[in-house]
């Protein structure tokens, strides 16, 4: 995600070069046919301000969908945050480190296995390999187990489940604290399974073909329309129209997938970094620096 007030990584832009160049290039070409009397369509006149009202409203919904997903993705992860922490102060606070048939650790031991949970669900939206902080965070079995399943997130959620139940068992935690607990858990397993539905569902592709092509067609009329107007200076304003139209697409698509990994993305890295953070201190171990943004992307 972009943290700075203008976007200064334009690297992720150059994919734009070629577009904007053979644009103006066609400009030109319009403007140098028509000044030399080769192209002969002065009592012909193009209502370009319609059709570019009707691609910008093809265009508005398609950015405007895609802003929803990015959104949406943001107001998950920030659910996945606070019931995180919600979590940590539960175990703390609702399970009995001092029952008779307490096991030392496993207090601390189901937080820690949350923090690997939000790392490992950070990575599977991505479509990455398992993140380090898994074998950090948890048991060797329990490693084993999530690193192997099909769906790692919901296989670490799992693995804080048994732990819970074992801690029901020793007498570790009362009935009603049990339930908070698992209600909590359920509430993460909604949020993941939001994000797995924006992952998996892309935005349809009426969406996604249709602003585009309209958009490119509108860019090859417009020079035809404005050049007995502007003349000489068509390149100029039919260029700048173009560009922003190209600009607008560009932006739809990237925020139509949140979890791509480039600087558009829902900055899970630091999100996950933060619920580590504060999971962390919160039984009493020492936590890792914070995610800073990098040449301002926060990833």
């Amino acid at each position: 995600m972009i943290v700075s007030g203008v976007p200064k990584p334009l690297r992720e832009w150059r994919s734009l070069t070629g577009p904007v160049a053979l644009l103006l290039a066609w400009d030109v070409a319009v403007t140098w046919a028509y000044m030399h009397g080769w192209l002969g369509f002065r009592e012909i006149t193009i209502q370009y301000t319609l059709y570019g009202t009707a691609v910008a409203l093809f265009l508005g919904f398609m950015v405007n969908a895609s802003y929803a997903r990015w959104w949406e993705a943001r107001t998950l992860w920030g659910s996945i945050t606070n019931h995180s922490r919600n979590l940590g102060r539960e175990a703390v606070t609702l399970v009995d480190r001092a029952a008779g048939d307490a096991r030392p650790g496993l207090v601390d031991e189901m937080v820690r296995t949350q923090v690997a949970y939000v790392h490992v669900l950070r990575t599977s939206l991505r479509g990455q390999d398992p993140p380090p902080e898994l074998e950090v965070y948890t048991t060797e079995w329990a490693h084993a187990r999530i690193a192997g399943a099909t769906n790692r997130p919901n296989a670490a959620l799992n693995e804080i489940g048994v732990l819970l139940a074992e801690a029901r068992r020793r007498g570790m935690v009362e009935e009603l604290p049990r339930v908070q607990i698992e209600t909590t858990l359920s509430i993460l397993a909604d949020a993941q399974g939001g994000l797995e539905r924006i992952k998996n569902t892309p935005l349809p592709v009426q969406y996604r073909f249709l602003p585009s092509f309209f958009a490119r067609i509108f860019c090859v009329v417009l020079p035809f329309a404005i050049v007995q107007d502007l003349l000489w200076l068509t390149p100029i304003g039919s260029g700048l129209v173009g560009i922003m139209y190209l600009l607008a697409v560009r932006v739809g698509r990237d925020l139509a997938d949140p979890f791509r990994d480039n600087i558009h993305d829902v900055p899970m890295t630091a999100i996950a970094r933060t619920i580590e953070i504060d999971l962390l201190e919160t039984i009493g171990d020492q936590p890792p620096e914070k995610v800073t943004p990098t040449h301002e992307v926060l990833w």
